[in-house]
């Protein structure tokens, strides 16, 4: 789900690059650090160092890491056939990766947006939104994962005008930034997990947002944060993001089950309420929605209780994935159902699966 760190794998991928493997293909993709462009295993290009790559098992991956197809392999177009639609909409979001897609923009190309979605999804298991959605979201991550200087954030992420860069910042961070002297200033970082990177956004009291990079909607859960507390977020670090990524190694590595790190929690008085009884949940069992509803005296709420359920936005440490359908069913999840259904095992056999499952 993340970048691969194991090394004998990062070796024979990084082989497999070099003779061009035809058999990797769809196996893993290369993210060059020194160019910012992510390749193929077939790549023709001139290879580059083994310290300038990281490896992905999807796409996806690697586009959240903020690299961009490479125009020679073009990794995002099936080996053997290149659709003129996949390869027209790639283009269009490298010409402007913020833009966020609506229908009248696939009119404009005089492309159907349901067969842009089918053939996104069948070739890459991704629709066109989601992959414009990481790009975008790839490109504001970046100054988080490297908590870098703007310019060099600016260079790095490909444009050529400082003006272009800090459309793309604010359009999910909400500030330009180098006008963020009369805001409340909250910093994000990004955290590495063996479940795939998380963002946590924090001041130096506590922690307000934790969250999986590619949770769908995850723009729309900072831009409401932001708005709600008139707050600019950039990248930095904070004593509780400090405390949260090591009590998230804990956690992963199966030796804490409470958190302890503080928590600001942006939610109605009814929200709250619902969340504080989800940290009432015991690690290894789970409750269902009516089960909350009656536990706060409200047994017909059932239906509030799971849009508020759906609204946490600090994942795992308030587990709402601890919450599953009366049905005995998972549900959904925010981070996705597969995640879901790791964390409940992981907790139920006390970070056993953990390791079995590594």
């Amino acid at each position: 789900m993340i970048m691969i760190h194991n090394e004998e794998r990062k070796a024979e991928y990084y082989q497999a690059l070099l003779e061009k493997k035809s058999d990797y293909e769809g196996v893993f993709y290369v993210g060059v650090t020194s160019t910012g462009v992510f390749c193929r295993p077939t790549c023709p290009a001139r290879k580059p160092k083994y310290d300038n790559c990281e490896f992905y098992e999807t796409a996806q991956q690697a586009l959240l890491a903020s690299f961009r197809p490479c125009q020679r392999c073009r990794p995002l177009s099936h080996p053997n056939h290149v659709s003129d639609i996949v390869r027209l909409l790639v283009e269009a979001v490298e010409q402007n990766p913020e833009k966020r897609w609506k229908g009248q923009d696939f009119k404009e190309l005089s492309i159907d947006e349901s067969t842009a979605r089918r053939q996104f999804k069948k070739r890459f298991g991704m629709t066109f939104v989601e992959y414009a959605r990481s790009r975008r979201m790839g490109l504001a991550l970046k100054s988080i994962r490297s908590g870098g200087k703007i310019i060099d954030t600016q260079l790095a992420s490909g444009y050529d005008s400082s003006s272009g860069f800090r459309d793309a910042f604010s359009r999910i961070m909400g500030a330009a930034p180098t006008r963020l002297e009369d805001s409340l200033i909250l910093r994000a970082s990004w955290l590495d997990t063996p479940l795939g990177p998380m963002m946590a956004v924090a001041d130096d009291s506590g922690l307000y947002l934790l969250e999986f990079v590619d949770r769908r909607g995850l723009e729309r859960e900072v831009e409401r944060l932001r708005t709600r507390l008139k707050a600019a977020i950039i990248p930095g670090q904070t004593p509780p993001i400090q405390s949260m990524e090591r009590e998230l190694s804990q956690f992963f590595e199966g030796t804490l089950t409470e958190f302890k790190t503080p928590l600001h929690l942006v939610g109605s008085p009814f929200q709250k309420s619902v969340w504080e009884q989800l940290k009432k949940i015991p690690p290894g069992e789970t409750r269902s929605y009516a089960d909350i509803a009656l536990a706060l005296g409200k047994p017909a709420a059932y239906r509030a209780v799971a849009q508020a359920n759906g609204a946490n936005q600090i994942a795992i440490v308030i587990p709402c994935h601890r919450v599953i359908n009366t049905s005995g069913k998972l549900g959904g999840y925010g981070g996705g159902v597969a995640r879901k259904e790791w964390l409940l095992n992981h907790e139920k056999i006390g970070g056993q699966y953990n390791e079995k499952s590594t």
